[in-house]
């Protein structure tokens, strides 16, 4: 016997099919073979060859093409959810928590219907938190480079290279000087 009245029951069916129905357009709308985007990044581009006038516009392509893969693969996966969902109406086994066995409450339903959990046994999504291997064999910068690393070293460097410059005045001659009747190079500035 479910917790659920039918009144709140036929509600998420409503709320599931409809997202099942945008789901399944997302698809339909970009191409069945887009769901994997199986075709060639050639293919997809509509260029001849994948070698461009500029190196950056081929990266572009690439980051395009693997953000639409994780999309197509994120709303794959929430298609799945949803048909699992509606199964379970079928069966009459929707709303129930499949760790613990409790009902699930019809307001965190209404948030998320396809959810097979409760919120106590929702399995944690973290962010993966392992370093690069290129980490290990990179050389690490020099102690105080970066912000502030003249203070720290003392060593000439570009930063210093103007004030040396500007030691020795400008290239104009006296004759193409801003300031009028100078006779020295040093004058001219």
């Amino acid at each position: 016997m479910s917790h659920l009245s039918d009144a709140q029951l036929q509600e998420l069916q409503n709320t599931l099919l409809e997202e099942k129905k945008d789901l399944e357009h997302h698809f339909s709308a970009n191409g069945e073979e887009n769901t994997a985007l199986g075709e060639s990044l050639t293919d997809s581009t509509g260029d001849l060859s994948t070698v461009d006038n500029h190196p950056g516009d081929l990266g572009t392509e690439v980051f395009e093409r693997e953000r639409d893969l994780a999309v197509n693969d994120t709303l794959n996966d929430e298609l799945d959810q949803v048909n699992q969902a509606l199964g379970k109406m079928e069966k009459g086994t929707y709303g129930v928590c499949e760790v613990c066995g409790q009902d699930i409450p019809f307001e965190r339903l209404q948030a998320i219907p396809y959810t097979a959990y409760c919120i106590k046994d929702t399995p944690e999504k973290s962010l993966r938190n392992d370093r690069p291997v290129e980490e290990q064999v990179i050389t690490p910068p020099p102690t105080g480079a970066g912000e502030g690393r003249q203070e720290y070293d003392r060593r000439f460097d570009d930063a210093d290279a103007w004030e040396s410059v500007e030691e020795y005045g400008t290239s104009n001659s006296p004759a193409m000087a801003a300031k009028r009747d100078v006779e020295d190079y040093d004058d001219g500035m």
